[in-house]
C-alpha cells in the first residue's frame, strides 16, 4: 500500500475537516506516494518513537498528537521538534497525526474513555455546530430512485442511528432549452413540463464533494438543479468530550480510586468531595477546562479531564466534582483505538503499537 492509501482509511474515520481550527492534522512529513514498509502507532512522536520505528522497520508513524504544532522557520536540531523532524527525514518516515480530528468523533477518544470506565448511554457532550448540510434537487419521476440510491451510497440521509433518509414532494417542473443545449427531455426552443419529485436529504459537510458528484453522475438532465444549505442544527455525533452513566451509583472516593487504577494514575488532582455518589459523568480526554460548565449544565456528578489550573477547580462549585486524571492518562488508550481500527482494514503489512512511553510526566 501508499501512504496515500492509509491515510484515506484513517481519514474515513476521522475526517480532518472535523478538527479544530488550531490544530495540526494530516500529514506531516514524508511522501504521500511512498510504499508502506509497516506503520507504527503511537501517541506522540518523539526521537525514541522514530528509533523505535527505525528498529521495528516501520517508515510510517501514525501519531494521536502532531510533533509539529506551530510554524517552523528553520530546522537546525535545537529543540526537541527540530531533532525528530530531522531524524525522521534522514530515515525517509512519514508522520502522520489525528489529533482533534479523532477528539471528536463519537467513536473517538471520549467514547475510549468511557468504555474503560464503563458508562452507558453516552453522548457528545458538546455537540458539533456547522457540521450538517442538506442538499435539495429536482428530477425526474422516473429517475428519482437512482439517484436516492447515488445519494445514500455517497453517505447522504444518515441520521444517528438511521439511514436512507429523505424527503420526498412530487410537482410539475418548467424549463425552456435554448438553442445550444443538448436536452435529455424536451425540445429547443419550447417550453417543457415535466413531473419532478424534489429530493431533501442532509449529509456530513465533509462529504460534500462526493455528494456533488455523485449527483451529478447520476442524474438525466444536462443541466443540474440544486441547493445546498448550511444547517445551524448541533451534530448529535460529532463533538467534544461525552457524557454517560455508571450501572450502579459509587461513592466519591471508591469511584476515584477506581479511576486511578484503570488508568494507572500517578495521581488524581481533585477538587472539595461533594459527600454524594457518583451517577452521571463526563470526559474529555486531554486538555479539558473550557468544557466544565458544559458537564455541570449536562447534570454530571463528576467531570474528568486533564489541566485544570488552580482556579479550574473552584468552578464546580458544590455541583460538580473536578478530577485532573493527567494528560497522558486520559489519552493513553487512543493508540489501542487506533490499531484495533487500522487492523480490520489493513491486512497489507504490520500495524505495531509502540512501546515507548512517551508521558513528559513523573510522579515521586
Amino acid at each position: 500500500m501508499l501512504i496515500k492509501e492509509v491515510i484515506d482509511i484513517i481519514e474515513d474515520f476521522a475526517p480532518p475537516a472535523y478538527a479544530e481550527s488550531f490544530d495540526n492534522v494530516g500529514l506531516l512529513v514524508g511522501d504521500k506516494r511512498a510504499k508502506v514498509n509497516g506503520a507504527l502507532i503511537t501517541l506522540d512522536t518523539l526521537e525514541s518513537v522514530v528509533e523505535e520505528a527505525i528498529e521495528k522497520n516501520c517508515n510510517l508513524i501514525i501519531s494521536f498528537h502532531p510533533i509539529i504544532f506551530s510554524g517552523l522557520k528553520k530546522l537546525t536540531g535545537r529543540d526537541y521538534v527540530e531533532r525528530t523532524i530531522l531524524k525522521a527525514i534522514k530515515h525517509d518516515i512519514a508522520i502522520y497525526a489525528i489529533h482533534t480530528a479523532l477528539d471528536n468523533q463519537y467513536k473517538g477518544v471520549n467514547d475510549m474513555i468511557s468504555e474503560k470506565i464503563g458508562l452507558t448511554n453516552r453522548k457528545i457532550l458538546i455537540p458539533r455546530k456547522d457540521s450538517i448540510k442538506k442538499l435539495t434537487t429536482f428530477v425526474p419521476n422516473k429517475q428519482a430512485d437512482e439517484v436516492r440510491k447515488a445519494l445514500f451510497e455517497a453517505g447522504g440521509g444518515s441520521i444517528g442511528n438511521y439511514d436512507h433518509c429523505s424527503f420526498n414532494l412530487q410537482g410539475e417542473g418548467s424549463f425552456k432549452p435554448n438553442e445550444a443545449a443538448n436536452p435529455v427531455i424536451g425540445n429547443r426552443g419550447e417550453v417543457h413540463l415535466e413531473e419532478e419529485t424534489q429530493i431533501g436529504l442532509t449529509f456530513p459537510a465533509h462529504l460534500e464533494p462526493k455528494i456533488i458528484r455523485r449527483l451529478f453522475e447520476s442524474h438525466p438532465y444536462e443541466e443540474v438543479a440544486y441547493e445546498i444549505t448550511a444547517l445551524e442544527n448541533k451534530n448529535q455525533q460529532l463533538g467534544m468530550g461525552m457524557i454517560g452513566e455508571l450501572e450502579n451509583a459509587e461513592d466519591e472516593k471508591d469511584f476515584l480510586q477506581r479511576i486511578k487504577s484503570t488508568f494507572n494514575c500517578g495521581c488524581i488532582r481533585h477538587s472539595e468531595f461533594r459527600e454524594k455518589t457518583i451517577k452521571k459523568v463526563a470526559v474529555l480526554g486531554g486538555s479539558g477546562s473550557f468544557a466544565i460548565n458544559n458537564a455541570k449544565a449536562a447534570g454530571a456528578d463528576v467531570y474528568l479531564t486533564a489541566d485544570l489550573k488552580y482556579h479550574d477547580f473552584y468552578k464546580g462549585d458544590k455541583d460538580l466534582l473536578l478530577a485532573d486524571i493527567g494528560h497522558y492518562e486520559s489519552e493513553q488508550f487512543t493508540k489501542d483505538l487506533l490499531h484495533s481500527y487500522l487492523t480490520k482494514k489493513i491486512s497489507n503489512f504490520a500495524l505495531i503499537l509502540a512501546d515507548t512511553n512517551t508521558n513528559p510526566i513523573k510522579y515521586i
